[in-house]
Parts: C-alpha cells; sequence; structure tokens
C-alpha cells in the first residue's frame, strides 16, 4: 500500500485517524502498532515476521545494552552483537544475489562452476527499518536515549507507518519522548494536512507525468539516442526523483503530525545548492545526518588530518552508494559523490565560493545530473551510452528522436512548474504576499490545498501513471 493509492486515501488513512481519536490514550500506542503491520502486510504480508523478528531481537540487544551499562561492563560487545545482527539481515536479503553473482563472474574467469542460489527477495523497506532500528541501538549506548521497557514502544518505533517504507529515517532520540507522550491536536493535525496534500501534489502532478517521459527515454537503447532527447530524458528524472522523494517524505511528515509526531525535515530545495558539499546538507537530510552522526564521526571526520577524512567521506560515500541499492550503479554514484566531496575540500570548494552564485550553482547542477545517470540507468553499459550520448554525441536518428516527441503543452507546464517548485520560491511568496494579507490568504491558501486534492484524485481515477520507485531501494 502506498501513500498516493484510493486504498490508502479513502480506506486506511481515514480508520487510523478514527482509531487515533477514539482509542483511551493508554492503548494508542498498540492501536497504531497493529495498523503499522497491517500495513507493511498489506504490501509484504509474508515479511511481517521479518520485521517481527528485527523488533525483538532489536528490543532485547537495547534491553542488554542498558542493563550491561549500568554494570558497566560488556555494553560494547552487546552493541556490536546487535548492530552485527542487523546488518546480516540487511545483508542477506539486499546483498545475497548481488555477492553471488559478482563471486560466479570471479570463479567464471577463474573455470570454475558458479554457485547455485535462488533469487532472495528484498522485502519493501528493509533499508530504512534495519538504519531505524540501529539508531536505537546505538542512542541506548551513546546515553543519547534511555532502554524503552515497554516492547510495544521500541516496536512502534521501528514499524511506524508513515515512514517505513520511504523515511525519512528517523532516529531514536528525536522521536523517543513523543512515542511516550505526545498529544494530538486540530492544529497540528491541520497542518499535517496540508503538508500530506502537497506533498500529494508532488508525488502525483509532478514527479509522476516527468517519470513516464524519463522511463521512456532512458529505455532507448544509447545508440538511438539524440544528445537533445538524452538530455531532456535526464532533467525530466532529476525533477522526477526529487519530486517524487521529497514528495513521500513530505507526505510522512504530514501523516506524523496527523498522529502528534513532530518528525524532523528530510529536503530543503537540494536543487538550489552551490556546491556538492551544500546539496547533501539540503538532500535526504536524514540519511545524510545518520551517516555523519553513526558513520563518518566515529571513523574520526575531518579531525585526523586531510587523508584521512578523504578517505572517511569517500568510504561514507561508498557505503552510502550501496545503502540505496545492490548493484554497481550504485556504488559508482555514491563514489561519485564522494570523489567530489574529496575535490571540493581540496581547495576547489574555496575557489567554487569565490564564484559568482550562478555558476556554482550550474556546476553543482551538472555534476548532480550527471550521477543521477548512474542512479537511474540498470546496468552499467547502459549508463556508460547514455552518459556518450549526453557529453560526446548522441548518436541516434534526428528524424526519429527529436524533443517534439515526449513534448506537449502539458509536459511542458510540468516541467516549467517543477523547475520553479524546485528552488525557494514559494515559501517566499507565501510569507511576503499571503501571510499580510491575513484571513484572505488563509482562504487562498485553502482553495489552493482543495484544487491539489482534487487534481491527485483525478489522476487517481483516471490510472494514471503512479510508480513507486523506492522498491529498488
Amino acid at each position: 500500500m502506498v501513500f498516493s493509492s484510493s486504498t490508502f486515501l479513502f480506506a486506511f488513512l481515514p480508520l487510523v485517524l478514527f482509531a487515533m481519536l477514539l482509542s483511551p490514550r493508554g492503548i494508542r500506542n498498540l492501536v497504531l502498532l497493529l495498523f503499522s503491520l497491517l500495513f507493511y502486510a498489506w504490501g509484504e504480508l509474508h515479511y511481517v515476521l521479518l520485521m517481527l523478528v528485527s523488533i525483538a531481537l532489536n528490543y532485547l540487544f537495547g534491553s542488554c545494552i542498558h542493563r550491561a551499562k549500568q554494570a558497566q561492563v560488556g555494553a560494547r560487545a552487546w552493541l556490536v552483537a546487535g548492530i552485527t545482527a542487523n546488518l546480516g539481515l540487511l545483508g542477506y536479503f539486499k546483498y545475497a544475489n548481488f555477492l553471488v553473482d559478482n563471486g560466479n563472474w570471479l570463479l567464471s574467469q577463474l573455470g570454475v562452476p558458479p554457485v547455485e542460489m535462488a533469487a532472495v527477495h528484498l522485502p519493501l523497506g528493509i533499508s530504512f527499518f534495519t538504519f531505524q532500528a540501529m539508531s536505537y541501538l546505538l542512542d541506548v549506548y551513546r546515553g543519547d536515549a534511555r532502554h524503552d521497557r515497554n516492547p510495544v514502544n521500541i516496536a512502534l518505533y521501528i514499524a511506524l507507518f508513515p515512514q517505513l517504507i520511504a523515511g525519512p529515517i528517523v532516529r531514536y532520540h528525536d522521536i523517543a519522548e513523543q512515542i511516550r507522550r505526545r498529544v494530538l491536536s486540530i492544529d497540528l493535525a491541520y497542518s499535517g494536512l496540508r503538508r500530506f496534500i502537497y506533498g500529494l501534489a508532488k508525488k502525483m502532478l509532478i514527479a509522476n507525468p516527468l517519470g513516464e517521459v524519463a522511463d521512456q527515454i532512458f529505455a532507448i537503447g544509447g545508440g538511438d539516442l539524440t544528445t537533445p532527447v538524452a538530455w531532456l530524458g535526464l532533467l525530466c528524472y532529476t525533477l522526477q526523483i526529487y519530486f517524487d522523494f521529497s514528495g513521500y517524505s513530505d507526505m510522512a511528515i504530514g501523516l506524523g503530525r496527523m498522529l502528534g509526531f513532530r518528525f524532523l525535515e528530510n529536503f530543503n530545495y537540494p536543487y538550489s545548492a552551490r556546491s556538492v558539499r551544500e546539496f547533501w546538507r539540503r538532500w535526504h537530510i536524514s540519511l545524510s545526518s545518520w551517516f555523519r552522526d553513526y558513520l563518518y564521526i566515529p571513523l574520526g571526520g575531518n579531525r585526523a588530518g586531510p587523508w584521512r577524512t578523504y578517505f572517511n567521506l569517500v568510504t561514507v560515500f561508498f557505503l552510502c552508494g550501496l545503502w540505496h541499492g545492490a548493484s554497481w550503479n550504485f556504488v559508482i554514484w555514491g563514489l561519485m559523490h564522494g570523489g567530489l566531496l574529496v575535490v571540493e575540500r581540496t581547495g576547489f570548494g574555496r575557489w567554487l565560493d569565490s564564484l559568482p552564485a550562478l555558476i556554482a550553482h550550474v556546476y553543482t547542477l551538472f555534476v548532480v545530473m550527471l550521477a543521477w545517470v548512474f542512479f537511474r540507468a540498470e546496468t552499467l553499459p547502459q549508463s556508460i551510452a547514455y552518459l556518450k550520448a549526453l557529453l560526446v554525441s548522441g548518436s541516434g536518428d534526428p528524424n526519429a528522436q527529436y524533443l517534439a516527441l515526449y513534448l506537449n503543452p502539458y509536459i511542458l507546464l510540468v516541467l516549467g512548474a517543477g523547475m520553479l517548485l524546485s528552488v525557494p520560491l514559494a515559501p517566499r511568496l507565501e510569507m511576503r504576499v499571503l501571510q499580510p494579507l491575513g484571513s484572505a490568504g488563509a482562504v487562498f491558501n485553502l482553495s489552493v490545498l482543495c484544487i491539489l486534492f482534487l487534481l491527485c484524485l483525478m489522476a487517481l481515477a483516471a490510472g494514471a501513471y503512479n510508480p513507486f520507485i523506492y522498491f529498488r531501494f
């Protein structure tokens, strides 16, 4: 079940909200946990047991870490065991096939028979809920949050449905007190509903139409691409992944508010960045801060000299790429970003800061978009062929592949809206124009919300293209 579906909008969500309103405060967490497990079971019925195993293991490891810290002995060993268990589950389900396939390639070079292994299914959201589970263990070990003896609370933290399958990655110390004590309020619920509708509109009205164009163009063989069409496909994908991912984050944040939670922001107009450093302070903030606090800083961060800093950056982004998917394309995408961050730290970043803002902005968009080729393409050869079409010259027939095949007035409108809304223009207009209008501005905002929601419903009713791109992650 995804947020942008009629089942979720008209059945699941109303049931959850009514259940929260009618449930006594003492059992709200249990009721919400049951709904969260139902939400997961809707798409991954056979893997609910895996999630319950993960919950039970992490509750037990958290309890052991807590007791060991009180006894002042053995806490680190329990932490290592817990992290190993979590990475073991993630490694098997996400990377077993990848490792076997690459191992078999090496064996074939040596003339050794391949290892036979059945395909392992990738459970939905396992990357997200595994990182959240590890956050719980690390926060208890560090003393950033206390162990909760109530297993329902820990289970709810790991399985909470708004951010379960597409983030943001909510860290335990940020939400522990909210799980134990939170208040439902009309103001918070309204702000959540507003945020949810904006996120739904991002997904349905911008990401989906542009994603359909991107899919058509990326499906063309590299030898048949023309350079203008290749750049159009990349532009569409660049906007699709931002509005799809940030739209889902907006919906998750909005759902959290409706349920009394306050999640941290996950995106802050990353395409307005003027360096790759700034891009990662704005893009998927929950993931980049997770890697920073739980991996980069423990590795030494930038405290052990420049070469160790470079090593730490490349290591973190190698793992960041691998976290996104078991594919060399994701690894290369991560290494590209890690390498760019290293280059910016060697002095290029200071020179970049001295350039006019427009030039720095164009540089950032250019390298980020080139990296997206590896993120979107299915195979490494396809990525290389696509880059050739972008940077050298597409060898496709311009009479067979031209922009007008993909551009119509509707797509042009969506492209224009996407480019305008990918920079912080709308919040500035709201602050400077609508807020001074008082009640008139509020009525205008409400009218826009109603129109956006109606347009989303029309797209759903029409059976419009509505992919869920996080199945790859």
